[in-house]
């Protein structure tokens, strides 16, 4: 659909949602105190430690440190992405998503009547192959290879696995009749031109695995071939429908059968996930014969807590799984789990669970090596960690890599497993490794202090957006020096417009590099009670007002210093100084 989503209309949506029931319908909550608890849904536990507020509209786990609000919420337990997330919480109040007009209205709409005519095609497209493999003549040769790989005529239909036929022209000719439509074809990849202008199918004598996007649009094949010559599997190119780092082959289905899966598996071939999920494994996926990608894990982290990657043991396979681990390094939040299953050459998970079971199968994946374990054993498989020149080498290159771990507690893990398996010692990991609150340090002690005053004022504005409303901030503060005195008077001005509560307040930034951080402070525990929420806040704004005094004092100081000052300056000086230590002012007084 063109056109962005209006931010006032996600304003108001969550002003009308409320997050207990869009929780409570996918997690049953229970009354604790003036909050709801669960056992979080984003983590093991037995204890709940997630917690629903319907005065903040947000949620917050205690364990894993998953929090946000009703869109958040549907992003992370629905594998959802925000403009999804939208629809789908507008789907539940019974509204419509308006869109933001385009600066080409007639192109926007072109554009949007493609999409729809090129989703028509694609899934003609696979009826097409479908229909072949029921009635080719060579159907009787791909149904008996089906059957081969054994392959059931209710998994065939479920994964509408179809047939191209061995001929130059079968789908041109059935959908490519006039010029235009030979075109849409071409830009699909469906088919393709030759250097004399020549058209002909880009698939051709292969068993057809349509790929599905999340909302269940055919956007790509993926071709197996049957006998002979020629590539194994041959991929639909990337196309204005289809983006091969963005989709996972078998997800759609997936999602059909198990919305949060315990685990998910990544596999490297379409025949792979079909025969895992005809054994009853339904959560496999394929990564279309790329490294799986950032996106890819994102969305497979959204939708599990515990990702494996089963890959060939072969050199191959390996570098995939690196690849997969390298990307997966800044998703890797305390929480979520990734594992590495190597098979033996000339076994993949297809042949395993028709030999052995699906049992069997599901017992490797328990056996898989953490990514903890793999990542020194990847690191270490070139150097001597013997010499101490090998140590350093390691140490060197396993640096930066642990440094885009985002989970506090993996980093400790891999620092320790350096430390211990290779003999370094923890005086020689802190020099190389600083964990966040150490480079906190490092900052001047006045600036580190001014800097978590604001922080805590921030916090308790975004917990508490009313104050904005009983108490007045000077625009004066905007020239203290520090950068965050800004995103604290801009937060005030956002909250004293109109009544929020900390959600509304908190998705208002959520295109900010500050967006994360803010809802950090919407959770931080400040503790005080209700009684002592405006005393504090009121006191930090005599700190900062006394800090802004004193800015502009020392400044009109100095030029008083160097004899060039007004009467006016002079006696504008003597009133800040006679201000310093007043109680700020409140609106209701």
């Amino acid at each position: 659909m063109a056109g962005l989503i209006p931010k006032s209309f996600i304003h108001d949506l969550l002003e009308r949602a409320d997050i207990v029931e869009i929780v409570d319908s996918r997690v049953p909550l229970k009354k604790a105190g003036k909050n709801h608890q669960a056992c979080c849904p984003f983590h093991n536990e037995k204890t709940p430690s997630f917690t629903v507020s319907q005065d903040k509209q947000f949620y917050h786990c205690f364990g894993c440190g998953q929090h946000g609000n009703a869109i958040d919420f549907l992003m992370e337990f629905d594998g959802l992405n925000f403009p999804d997330a939208v629809e789908e919480l507008a789907g539940i109040m019974g509204v419509e998503v308006p869109r933001e007009q385009a600066e080409n209205p007639e192109l926007a709409q072109k554009k949007q009547q493609q999409v729809r005519d090129d989703a028509e095609l694609m899934s003609k497209t696979a009826r097409f192959f479908q229909h072949q493999l029921k009635h080719h003549e060579n159907s009787e040769r791909v149904i008996d290879y089906l059957k081969g790989r054994g392959l059931s005529g209710e998994t065939v239909k479920r994964f509408q696995i179809g047939y191209a036929p061995d001929a130059w022209d079968s789908l041109l000719s059935t959908f490519g009749s006039s010029a235009p439509q030979r075109q849409q074809l071409l830009e699909l990849k469906l088919i393709n031109r030759n250097e004399k202008g020549r058209h002909y199918d880009f698939f051709r004598d292969r068993v057809m695995f349509p790929i599905h996007d999340r909302r269940g649009r055919v956007v790509g094949f993926g071709g197996r071939i049957i006998d002979g010559d020629g590539p194994k599997y041959l991929n639909s190119p990337e196309t204005r429908l289809f983006h091969k780092g963005s989709e996972l082959y078998g997800y759609w289905h997936m999602q059909q059968a198990v919305r949060k899966p315990e685990q998910v598996c990544i596999v490297e071939g379409y025949m792979d996930v079909v025969a895992l999920s005809q054994a009853g494994i339904d959560y496999a996926v394929a990564s279309l014969g790329t490294a799986t990608t950032s996106e890819q894990l994102q969305r497979l982290f959204r939708t599990s807590p515990r990702v494996v990657c089963c890959y060939d043991g072969d050199r191959a396979g390996r570098d995939a799984a690196w690849r997969a681990l390298e990307n997966a390094l800044p998703l890797l939040r305390d929480g979520l789990d990734m594992a590495f299953l190597f098979l033996p050459e000339g076994e993949d998970p297809d042949s395993v669970v028709r030999e052995h079971g699906a049992e069997a199968f599901e017992q490797q994946l328990k056996r898989a090596t953490p990514f903890t374990e793999y990542f020194f054993e990847h690191l270490q498989a070139d150097i001597d960690v013997t010499s101490d020149a090998g140590r350093s080498q390691l140490l060197s290159i396993a640096k930066p890599l642990i440094d885009k771990v985002s989970s506090s507690f993996y980093q400790r893990l891999l620092l320790d497993k350096l430390s211990q398996q290779f003999g370094l010692l923890p005086e020689q990991l802190r020099g190389y490794v600083a964990s966040p609150n150490e480079n906190h340090r490092k900052r001047d002690s006045d600036t580190n202090q001014r800097l978590e005053l604001i922080d805590k004022a921030i916090a308790l504005l975004v917990q508490n957006p009313r104050l904005a409303v009983e108490y007045y901030v000077s625009s004066e503060f905007d020239k203290l020096n520090s950068g965050n005195i800004k995103i604290f008077t801009a937060i005030y001005r956002q909250c004293s417009k109109k009544e929020l509560n900390t959600a509304q307040v908190i998705e208002g930034w959520r295109d900010s590099s500050y967006f994360e951080k803010l809802k950090e402070l919407s959770v931080k525990e400040l503790y005080l009670d209700d009684g002592s929420v405006a005393k504090e806040f009121e006191g930090i704004l005599l700190h900062l007002t006394d800090l802004s005094l004193e800015q502009r004092a020392n400044t009109l100081l100095e030029k008083i210093k160097k004899g060039n000052a007004s009467k006016v300056l002079i006696e504008e000086y003597q009133f800040l100084i006679s201000q310093k230590g007043k109680r700020p002012k409140s609106k209701a007084r």
